[in-house]
């Protein structure tokens, strides 16, 4: 029986490109990132998948995403489930503001605390640790049951709504998680067994 997740990063938005903390705010793709998602679809579809089933945030820059690479799937339209578990890490007082000017604010050490450590959250926002508090259970209790019935199971997501999965699935600390890049746009595949343990990975470089 096939059990396949697939996590996918939106491509690169609007924000990201001006180096601000996003969180929560709602910027759409830039052309760069519309270009990521469309490669992602197709780098999928060279490999033969049909989903049966999607989930995405409640953001924008997810949602297009996800439009996009369906597009290229040939599978505009497919069931989507929408929900702000798998939102992006909510950065509380930071968001909009330029991460050098945060960095010029608060100083160095103290901004690289709150993007780098697992369990501080900055003024307002969440850590790492509150993310993977809610993602985590919809990922137990909506998501991975779906996986485990068999078939494909596409997710576009956010850089740290995904960490708190990888982190999970992979079985990984909190303290690794922080460090690991997850890159706009290039999926992530993985084959899982009947108990959802990880079988195999591999990310479409």
């Amino acid at each position: 029986m096939q059990r396949t997740l697939v996590l996918v990063r939106h491509g690169q938005s609007e924000w990201n490109m001006k180096n601000l903390f996003t969180g929560w705010a709602d910027p759409d793709l830039t052309e760069q990132g519309i270009k990521e998602a469309i490669r992602a679809g197709k780098q999928l579809a060279e490999l033969g998948f049909k989903f049966d089933l999607a989930y995405t945030s409640e953001l924008v820059r997810a949602h297009h995403t996800l439009e996009l690479m369906l597009k290229e799937l040939g599978q505009s339209g497919l069931d989507t489930k929408y929900d702000l578990a798998l939102n992006e890490r909510n950065y509380g007082d930071l968001i909009g503001l330029n991460k050098d000017d945060a960095r010029k604010k608060w100083g160095e050490e103290q901004v690289h605390i709150w993007r780098r450590s697992y369990d501080t959250p900055p003024p307002g926002g969440e850590s790492l640790k509150d993310t993977a508090e809610r993602v985590l259970p919809y990922y137990e209790n909506v998501i991975k049951p779906r996986v485990l019935e068999g078939g494909q199971i596409l997710v576009s997501a956010h850089g740290n709504s995904l960490r708190a999965l990888v982190m999970s699935l992979e079985g990984l600390s909190g303290e690794a998680i922080v460090g690991m890049e997850i890159a706009t746009g290039v999926p992530i595949i993985y084959e899982l067994d009947e108990k959802g343990g990880v079988v195999s990975k591999k990310v479409l470089d």
